[in-house]
């Protein structure tokens, strides 16, 4: 059987046993909130031998040519040692500088990070509230607008990350680890063109740094932002009101999580960023597509249901 170090603890595993298995049955605390090779938060380093890795191209080729591999993804099959990934060392301390309640159900936490972090609208960064407790989430803040960074982060589900975040005060720290690329992002070339922005619950975190962005970059077509949610929890319907009535192009349309998506006929040269649970940015998509969408012009991006 393949022989499994960390540090100084070493074990035998049955060949082709999980590698994220493998670590916390010994103990080994490595998160995982995906479990499927999105998140990033089960990052480790191998430092001899090379699992078996079923999702190669998630990382960028410069960390994976260092060693570094998604547990979650990964199969022992040979001799393994590895280091897991360690946000002290690794990460960077951001200080909690502001916390506001936008809806009963949603936390908006602002950071300020010990050093400037390079991020695109639409983007995500990994945060560690402790060692062995982190998310990924989505920057709701725009890229040079401000010196912190925003989260708002759905608090109506339990979890150990929603509970340690509700806890949370100004003053106190966390740590910021990677920075994760997505299909969310705002393009200069779009700037004429028509930009639907359709969100469900906190999917509306990403779509509002794009909005942002796009407001910033001077997007001279029409804007139209959908959000889904609950009653009581169109959680940034003031603040999207007073850029609506700054901004001529930009049109609101809040609606419930359940409701009719069938008068949603976008024009051909329209392009659509979707955001949100898996099942409403599917409805979504289904019904683009059937008015008429090119595919190529929609791009999706979705939460996961986990545990905090």
């Amino acid at each position: 059987m393949p022989e499994l170090t960390v540090g100084d603890q070493r074990w035998h595993v049955p060949t082709g046993t999980g590698l994220l298995e493998a670590l916390n049955r010994q103990g080994v605390k490595v998160p995982s909130s995906c479990r499927a090779g999105h998140c990033h938060t089960c990052r480790v380093r191998c430092v001899t031998g090379a699992p078996a890795d079923h999702r190669p191209h998630a990382l960028p080729a410069t960390e994976y040519a260092q060693g570094w591999r998604l547990a979650c993804q990964c199969q022992v099959t040979t001799d393994l040692e590895v280091v897991p990934y360690d946000a002290k060392a690794d990460g960077v301390e951001a200080t909690v500088s502001d916390l506001h309640w936008l809806s009963p159900q949603v936390l908006r936490i602002r950071l300020m990070p010990a050093r400037p972090l390079r991020y695109q609208a639409g983007q995500h960064v990994v945060v560690w509230a402790r060692p062995d407790v982190a998310r990924p989430y989505s920057l709701a803040s725009v890229p040079g607008a401000s010196s912190w960074l925003e989260l708002q982060v759905q608090c109506g589900r339990p979890g150990v990350f929603v509970e340690l975040a509700r806890q949370m005060k100004v003053g106190d720290h966390v740590r910021l680890g990677e920075v994760l690329g997505g299909p969310l992002h705002y393009d200069p070339a779009w700037e004429a063109r028509p930009l639907w922005l359709l969100a469900s619950g906190t999917g509306l975190a990403p779509l509002w740094a794009v909005l942002g962005e796009a407001l910033r970059q001077s997007h001279s077509g029409p804007i139209r932002l959908v959000h889904l949610a609950a009653p009581g929890e169109h959680y940034l319907e003031q603040a999207l009101r007073a850029l609506a009535a700054v901004h001529a192009n930009l049109e609101l349309d809040l609606r419930a999580p359940v409701a009719d998506l069938n008068d949603l006929r976008p024009g051909r040269n329209t392009i659509a960023l979707a955001c949100g649970a898996p099942a409403l940015v599917e409805a979504i998509g289904k019904r683009l597509f059937l008015a008429g969408l090119p595919r190529g012009q929609l791009l999706t991006d979705t939460f996961e249901k986990r545990a905090g």
